[in-house]
């Protein structure tokens, strides 16, 4: 009976969202209260809170040795925050963006996706190396955030279309106790721990009942279910008429997703790429999955950057990319 794991299954995907998004409530809140920059609250912590739940569904896979699973869900969460979530609020509202908020996290995120490349092509395995390096960027890119977002408040005049929403300002996250901010912060994360638990275990009994392989299970449903946090913000954010605001949030998610996710998952535990899925012979992982994700990233922010804008061609094109990526992932 497949039932019960189904059920445990969407139940993880429920703890998952809903611990983010008490995570990132608290992070919210506190991050208010002692004074910090909006540009330096969307760079940091609710980027990291939203990627929580790839980072504890990436770890705990590598712990239980389900490393196709770990590889799958960070490459899977890039591929699907860029070509569907991303790609959605541009075909649907596209917006200006300013180019100056967008170089430092495309800059390390290519920066990041070169040791990736690294450690798939020429390594064959993500190492402990690996992931402290991964780590040790994360770390970087959060410092010279903290910095970058200081002089770009300062220097960058936000546009119309970036201002903070008037009903933000009186946001009960602000005059919340800090007590409940942490209490906040600590459930979230609990959710977040043991729906993972839950979104890994039950993931895997489904793959292995009706024959789907583990890592097209964490490319499509676990990386879907991971990446709603970033979804629903976009939403959000579309919604209130602020569809730029997510862009960056999705190019920082990814590059989280690359350092963080995959970071703590090899530091905790070594793991390989998937080889079970096959191309003229070769592992789809190197001739299918990275080369999608380099694609998607490329058609997401190089069009962008050059012309200050986001476009509804952009954002119909990448979610043919993901139409298509998803069909070849179950074919194959």
């Amino acid at each position: 009976m497949l039932l019960i794991p189904i059920m445990l299954f969407v139940v993880g995907l429920v703890l998952l969202i809903k611990g983010g998004d008490w995570f990132v409530d608290g992070a919210t809140g506190i991050a208010h209260r002692f004074k910090m920059s909006e540009l330096l609250i969307g760079a940091t912590v609710v980027s990291i809170g939203t990627t929580l739940p790839e980072v504890m569904v990436s770890a705990t896979s590598a712990f239980q040795g389900y490393g196709d699973i770990a590889y799958g869900n960070a490459i899977g969460s890039i591929i699907c925050n860029a070509a569907l979530i991303a790609a959605l609020t541009m075909a649907v509202r596209p917006s200006s963006v300013n180019r100056k908020l967008l170089v430092l996290p495309v800059v390390f995120f290519f920066g990041a996706v070169a040791i990736y490349i690294s450690a798939v092509y020429f390594f064959g395995r993500f190492s402990r190396l690996i992931g402290v390096t991964l780590l040790l960027v994360f770390v970087t890119y959060t410092v010279v955030s903290i910095l970058f977002a200081n002089r770009v408040t300062d220097e960058v005049p936000e546009t119309p279309e970036v201002e903070t929403d008037p009903s933000a300002i009186d946001d009960p996250a602000k005059v919340r106790p800090l007590w409940a901010e942490l209490i906040f912060l600590a459930v979230g994360g609990a959710a977040i721990a043991f729906g993972a638990d839950l979104l890994v275990d039950n993931g895997r009994i489904i793959a292995e009942a009706i024959g789907i392989p583990e890592a097209v299970v964490a490319l499509i449903f676990v990386s879907l279910g991971t990446s709603l946090p970033e979804l629903v913000t976009a939403i959000t954010a579309l919604a209130k008429g602020h569809s730029a605001l997510s862009l960056g949030n999705i190019i920082g998610a990814n590059l989280l997703n690359l350092t963080l996710v995959t970071g703590v998952a090899a530091t905790v535990q070594p793991f390989a790429p998937p080889v079970d899925n096959t191309v003229a012979g070769i592992p789809s992982s190197l001739v299918i999955d990275i080369p999608v994700m380099l694609l998607v990233m490329l058609i997401l922010v190089v069009p962008t950057m050059l012309r200050n804008k986001a476009s509804r061609v952009q954002g119909i094109l990448l979610l043919s990319i993901y139409v298509a990526f998803c069909a070849c992932s179950f074919i194959l």
